[in-house]
């Protein structure tokens, strides 16, 4: 089978006369050069990867597990195993600093090694978010503050911290609290239609109503909207939202977008074209709140005392936006606030729902501790309390320290190096060469994986027990607990450094106003057995019946009224 040239491709008629024919062979003359220095090229760069990936990568030498695939690597083993799972059982073969394989035998790098993780986390400039994530979430929620790098970045936290402040998340207090007393009546109602006899109690799957409670509250303290999800009302841009992220690719998809980069797109995905509909919407309807939100400033200025009173996280972003503080060539374009809307749903809703079912669960498998919590809830006179009086009850802030610390909702993270970087580790490490190393060589180019939940879960840092759920501990905090780089709790649950989550108040004191009212409404037990519980692997770990799987994400806990007697 012969080759198709240029000539092939060109139609016969084209070629009859002559002035065509000329033009033709000019064209050869002007395209076979170009094609010749486009093809060297692409050899050239094909080469070069080849040659720095598989032959001079420094961690080739690295310990870690060997790769079950050529074509996947470990990423399949990394999938059908709960979060972490893996990394976890890497740790205790390989030690602290660990090489595995993704797609195409890719080398990735994973570290506990606190050190290294302060250095990766500090150092935002060099280690950033790998463009094809942001790619992919770009498509979906814009130019957030999850997505955008750089001095973008900084001048998106500098315009919306203020609305994360701990002032501005004690006036919020009032919705959560609001939202949590409506979710228990829900669930009270739902125990009264499930009782039989004298029988008072529900099986409810928790997460469930969790999910609409944090979305209730997300919508108004956010954006000042009424999704009434606890009502049970629809809303258009709930499904949108719900849309966007229900689709989880195959992982051939998955492989083959990794593959083509920026050309992604010409990959069709499952679900691409609901997807597209949604996201349209979700523009739409912020573009609405967006527009209110303006106007409302707009009569605020004027002196409308109802509206200078709106304190959602979006108005005080285009207040602050607007201020004389904030040079004209810092302050975020409307695109860049509209992007805000679905970074404030995505980072403000699924991930507390879900910390809060993990809170419940952990109680409902230890009686003794839900009744002491219990306990020290009803030392509170008032159902409705303020953000002071929740920090103010050390049991329940040990509680919410103790889940976040065994059931982190965002397992894992990922960065990639932009620049040719040496990151230092505090434990040397033995290679497969016998070398002791002392700190780890990283190429620009290079995937470093930060595993939030192995490191909070860590024996060498909270003893043999680690895994157990204690809040006793929080008691008396080992020493080495220091030196973990997180922004709250000795923890890594919401990251360190310049990128550390931005709205980690608001998440904690929503969560506790939870658990507030909940417990001293009800007592909690699991409605299955402990192993049927597993946890879905996926940027938010949420759990999932192991003998149902196509039931989609759940906890079922049995709920029963709880009479507090005086």
């Amino acid at each position: 089978m012969s080759m198709l040239s240029i000539r092939d491709l060109v139609p016969l008629r084209a070629l009859e006369s002559p002035s065509s024919s000329a033009v033709f062979s000019a064209l050869v003359q002007l395209l076979t050069p170009l094609a010749i220095t486009l093809g060297t090229y692409t050899l050239y760069k094909v080469a070069k990867f080849v040659w720095t990936e598989y032959v001079e990568n420094p961690l080739r030498d690295f310990p870690g597990p060997p790769s079950p695939s050529w074509i996947y690597g470990n990423v399949q083993q990394i999938r059908n195993a709960e979060n972490l799972a893996m990394h976890e059982q890497w740790v205790r073969e390989y030690g602290t600093t660990v090489k595995y394989k993704g797609f195409l035998g890719l080398r990735r790098l994973f570290t506990v090694d606190l050190k290294a993780i302060n250095h990766i986390l500090m150092n935002n400039q060099v280690y950033q978010k790998p463009e094809q994530s942001r790619f992919f979430l770009r498509r979906l929620l814009g130019d957030g503050i999850l997505i955008v790098e750089g001095e973008k970045h900084r001048e998106q936290r500098r315009v919306m911290n203020p609305g994360f402040g701990a002032s501005q998340i004690r006036e919020l207090t009032e919705i959560f609290v609001e939202k949590a007393l409506e979710l228990r009546d829900v669930w009270a109602a739902e125990v009264k239609k499930q009782a039989q006899g004298e029988e008072q109690t529900a099986r409810i799957n928790v997460l469930s109503g969790l999910s609409k409670m944090t979305l209730d509250v997300i919508g108004l303290a956010g954006f000042d909207y009424k999704f009434n999800a606890l009502q049970g009302e629809k809303s258009e841009l709930n499904e949108a939202f719900n849309t966007v992220f229900s689709t989880r690719p195959s992982i051939m998809t998955v492989f083959l977008k990794t593959l083509m980069g920026r050309l992604s797109f010409l990959i069709p995905a499952e679900g691409d074209k609901a997807t597209h509909k949604a996201r349209a919407t979700m523009d739409r309807i912020g573009n609405q709140l967006l527009n209110e939100s303006k106007a409302a400033l707009a009569g605020a200025s004027k002196g409308n005392d109802e509206r200078l009173r709106k304190r959602d996280l979006l108005s005080l972003l285009l207040k602050a936006n607007m201020s004389t503080d904030v040079p004209e060539n810092q302050r975020m374009s409307d695109q860049d606030v509209l992007a805000q809307v679905p970074t404030f749903l995505v980072a403000g809703h699924e991930t507390t729902s879900t910390g809060t079912t993990w809170a419940l669960y952990a109680l409902s498998l230890r009686p003794d501790i839900q009744s002491k919590l219990r306990e020290e809830l009803y030392t509170i006179s008032t159902d409705n309390p303020s953000m002071d009086e929740l920090n103010a009850l050390p049991y329940l802030d040990a509680t919410v320290r103790e889940t976040l610390r065994v059931h982190s909702p965002v397992p894992s993270t990922m960065r990639v190096a932009v620049k040719d970087d040496v990151i230092p580790v505090g434990t040397p490490f033995v290679d497969r060469m016998g070398r002791v190393r002392d700190s780890i060589p990283v190429q620009k180019g290079q995937k470093l994986l930060i595993p939030i939940l192995v490191i909070n879960r860590a024996t060498e840092i909270w003893g043999p027990d680690a895994r157990e759920f204690k809040p006793e501990r929080w008691e008396s905090v080992p020493e080495g607990a220091s030196a973990v780089p997180g922004v709250w709790g000795n923890l890594l649950t919401f990251l360190g450094g310049p990128r550390a989550c931005i709205g980690y108040r608001f998440s904690l004191v929503e969560m506790k106003a939870l658990l507030f009212t909940l417990i001293r409404a009800f007592e909690f037990k699991l409605a299955v057995s402990p192993d049927e519980i597993g946890q879905k692997t996926g940027m938010v770990q949420r759990p999932i019946l192991i003998n149902n799987l196509k039931a989609g994400v759940q906890m079922p806990l049995l709920v029963t009224p709880y009479v507090h007697i005086l």
